[in-house]
């Protein structure tokens, strides 16, 4: 082994985390492990957004001479899987601990059969590499499982590796022989062998430096889902490598508002040809738009039928799906804010409102009759346009206990239920 090899070993740490989770009308905590990778002198650790997120109630590092450091988070990116947290560096000095640093290689450069290790903390195991190589270096994989719920791997494609990548290793380096950081693993494929995948570090170099500088990264949207065109060229008598189709256009974004729909063909962003052919070519579409200021105007090229058009779309921020969770205890229920990407999915009127996530049974709310999936949109005949409503009207009926009228939607219809001490 290198020098350099060694001293991204000394960089590699273990990751326990205990987080609390929503779920079934309660407050539920648990206890996970995973693996990062110090990477600067002020002590900045990279690891993934599945690892440490803002659910994490108590991060701890474990560093390479096997002492214990208290950690915070300093932003997560869900989109990516990637997380930075930042070790306790007046505790680290007070107790004389000193720690190693690693450095990016340059993900660009990768090629299939290329070695690389990966690094990290699989079943608990601190400190264990394993072998492999890049079996592919510009994958398209269609993350299912998401973050936490959350959406991820949209805007990127991923190295993919036979190094034995196991629960426990996410957010550990994938390194070359040289000792460079060239990726961040992630994930194996369940079911599979030998399947391994990781952020590139082109990605999370720039990552790193957004979560740096903001404590997250903000991006645009105009609400057009991308899809492949191989197979489809004749049927739209298109040339081959000419644009991508457009699969489907979210309920009021801004492409929905300038007119285009599904089916369409979107030929150019502000006069760049795309080409949007293969799936591996989806996330830098993709990402070309994301990475545009909200607020900004795109000029968008599509063809409909035989027919060659432009359209000016104004981009706005990007939201997940998943809006902030909480507990309602003495109501027993778990709750989750509505918005607005949900509410355009699932073709709701507003993003006002909290979806029910759980009932206890037993409690206030599931005497009442309310269940999971139940839209919550007012509280005392008060709309519900924050999470800060419901739960201020919790707290209220913590001190004093006294009925509570919520008026919830549930399949498209509205009814009363009354919240009895």
């Amino acid at each position: 082994m290198s020098k350099g090899f060694n001293q991204l070993l000394d960089a590699v740490v273990r990751i326990d985390v205990r987080e609390v989770a929503f779920e079934s009308g309660a407050r539920r905590y648990a206890a996970s492990i995973g693996s990062g990778v110090i990477l600067s002198a002020d002590a900045l650790v990279l690891t993934n957004a599945h690892v440490a997120s803002p659910r994490a109630v108590e991060l701890s590092i474990t560093l390479s001479n096997l002492e214990r450091v208290s950690a915070k988070l300093v932003g997560w990116d869900h989109w990516t899987d990637l997380a930075l947290l930042r070790i306790d560096v007046a505790d680290a000095k007070r107790r004389g601990l000193k720690f190693a640093t690693a450095e990016f290689g340059d993900s660009s450069k990768l090629f299939p059969g290329q070695t690389v290790f990966a690094v990290g903390t699989p079943h608990g195991l601190t400190r264990t590499v394993t072998r492999g190589i890049i079996s592919n270096n510009n994958r398209y994989f269609e993350d299912t499982t998401g973050v936490n719920g959350y959406e991820t791997g949209a805007f990127n494609t991923w190295l993919q590796t036979d190094a034995a990548i196991n629960p426990g290793n996410s957010g550990g380096p994938l390194v070359n022989e040289d000792g460079r950081v060239v990726g961040i693993n992630s994930r194996g494929y369940l079911g599979a062998n030998n399947l391994g995948f990781a952020i590139p570090a082109a990605i999370a170099k720039k990552i790193v430096a957004g979560l740096v500088q903001d404590g997250a990264i903000t991006r645009s949207t105009i609400g057009l889902v991308p899809g492949a065109l191989q197979d489809l060229e004749n049927f739209y008598s298109l040339a081959l490598n000419t644009g991508v189709l457009i699969n489907s256009i979210a309920p009021g974004s801004p492409a929905a508002r300038a007119g285009l729909r599904g089916g369409d063909i979107l030929l150019a962003i502000d006069g760049i040809k795309v080409d949007g052919r293969f799936p591996e070519q989806l996330p830098p579409i993709q990402n070309l738009i994301a990475s545009q200021p909200v607020g900004a105007k795109l000029k968008l090229t599509y063809r409909r039928g035989a027919q060659i058009a432009d359209v000016i779309v104004v981009t706005e921020k990007l939201e997940s799906s998943v809006g902030e969770e909480w507990a309602l205890e003495k109501w027993g229920m778990s709750v989750r804010k509505v918005s607005r990407t949900y509410a355009r999915v699932n073709q709701l009127t507003s993003d006002a409102g909290v979806i029910v996530l759980g009932v206890q049974s037993g409690f206030p709310a599931e005497v009442a009759g309310l269940s999971r999936g139940d839209i919550i949109t007012k509280i005392n005949q008060q709309p519900v346009e924050s999470l800060a409503v419901v739960q201020a009207a919790h707290t209220a009926f913590e001190a004093k206990p006294a009925p509570t009228l919520l008026e919830a939607q549930r399949d498209r219809r509205v009814s009363l239920y009354i919240l009895k001490p």
